[in-house]
């Protein structure tokens, strides 16, 4: 049977393509995989009544991904993607500034007007650092993603039969006849834009945490750095001091490591999932390999390998 044959829901009566896993109009699991037997990976089959507060579902990405991305996929143009991006940014610029002051300057005093103007340009530059290697490292991990599970499930087909790109094929779901037990009346879910980056920029949520641990680590194991003067050779001459020597670095850059490759490709499974309404398992097992063979590159070509 072609995967766009009906598969008829037993709750709500609508149909659905044969390959999916839940139906498209009332919410109720027509697959069951054993992975669902994690909470993290159960589907939600409640009755979508509003889309949460972006603050609640930032917090559910820690809590409860799986209703976060449930929440998300209802109302994707309000997917809090970019906000994520953007508070990423800010916890950069206050890591790279905790960084800052453990660099004693013998001729700026710590508490004088120099020393804030060079802290604000350290926190103005790497929140505008930030922000850029968020977005663009995002944009690029979720295109290198989306191909994996393109190998798994068919994803970019899948949006295509489930969005479509043109007038007549959202029209055709608007026009359906539809169980009066749908709770999706109109077929929502099918006639909004998929909204795919935004909805996906969330599974970047850990990183929220992740650099506010980073700055705990900073402030206690990093060492301070006492150097003359801001010219480029007081700073290559501080190369050989401890501060660049430290074990810190390589902790801080295993923690990255690792929430690139394993907790990121778990709420991008998640999110690709919902999106396509696809097998849990087999996205789950595309991008766990990818994320590890990105996290294992980033890690020995890491800019601190060299210290």
């Amino acid at each position: 049977m072609s995967a766009t044959a009906a598969n008829r829901c037993p709750r709500c009566g609508n149909d659905n393509r044969i390959d999916s896993f839940v139906c498209a109009f009332c919410g109720k699991r027509l697959r069951v995989e054993r992975i669902e037997n994690f909470s993290i990976f159960k589907r939600i089959e409640e009755d979508f009544t509003s889309p949460a507060r972006w603050y609640v579902i930032i917090l559910w990405l820690f809590t409860k991904p799986n209703r976060a991305f449930w929440n998300i996929n209802h109302k994707r143009k309000n997917a809090p993607g970019f906000r994520i991006m953007l508070f990423n940014a800010l916890l950069c610029g206050l890591m790279y500034l905790v960084f800052s002051s453990r660099i004693n300057i013998l001729t700026i005093p710590p508490l004088s007007l120099n020393r804030f103007y060079i802290d604000l340009a350290f926190f103005l530059t790497f929140f505008a650092y930030g922000f850029a290697t968020y977005l663009l490292s995002g944009v690029l991990l979720i295109w290198i993603f989306s191909r994996g599970a393109n190998i798994a499930v068919d994803f970019s087909e899948r949006l295509e039969s489930r969005f479509g790109k043109d007038a007549e094929e959202k029209e055709k779901y608007s026009e359906a006849e539809m169980s009066p037990f749908s709770i999706y009346k109109g077929g929502t879910l099918h006639q909004q834009q998929a909204k795919k980056y935004k909805m996906m920029l969330c599974a970047f949520a850990p990183y929220l945490l992740i650099t506010v641990v980073k700055i705990l680590i900073i402030l206690i194991g990093m060492p301070s750095i006492t150097i003359p003067g801001m010219s480029f050779l007081d700073l290559e001459v501080a190369y050989g001091d401890p501060f660049f020597a430290s074990s810190v670095w390589t902790v801080l850059d295993v923690i990255d490591a690792v929430t690139l490759g394993i907790w990121v490709p778990i709420l991008i499974s998640l999110s690709i999932r919902e999106l396509s309404n696809s097998s849990t398992f087999r996205v789950l097992i595309s991008s766990l390999a990818i994320g590890i063979v990105i996290a294992v590159f980033f890690y020995f070509f890491r800019p601190t390998f060299i210290f």
